[in-house]
């Protein structure tokens, strides 16, 4: 039944592509061609209007993740600061301790 439910959907589908190119075969008169033409017109404004917005979501979405970027490079720099200073402190302690020990009177 599955089957046939698809086959039939197929076949409606096949049907409605047939009907409407026969609609815009059988234009006839003045008349249905302007309203064929103002139909069409109506469909190229409403997918430039899409387009537009699309476009500019589009660029809105570069920006911010160029932002993002900017943000995640700036991040990286401050870590790589703060693993230098955190390295530097290592190596400053560990010099102090070294001279404690070499100072010490128990040597």
């Amino acid at each position: 039944s599955a089957q046939i439910a698809d086959l039939q959907q197929k076949l409606l589908d096949a049907d409605n592509g047939d009907r409407a190119k026969q609609r815009w075969d059988s234009i006839a008169t003045i008349l249905e061609a302007k309203c064929a033409l103002k139909y069409l017109l109506g469909e190229l404004v409403s997918s430039k209007v899409q387009e537009s917005k699309l476009q500019s979501s589009l660029e809105q979405s570069q920006a911010s993740c160029s932002d993002v970027q900017k943000m995640l490079t700036e991040e990286r720099n401050h870590v790589a600061e703060l693993e230098t200073a955190f390295q530097n402190q290592i190596l400053v302690q560990e010099q102090q301790h070294q001279e404690k020990v070499n100072h010490s009177p128990w040597k």
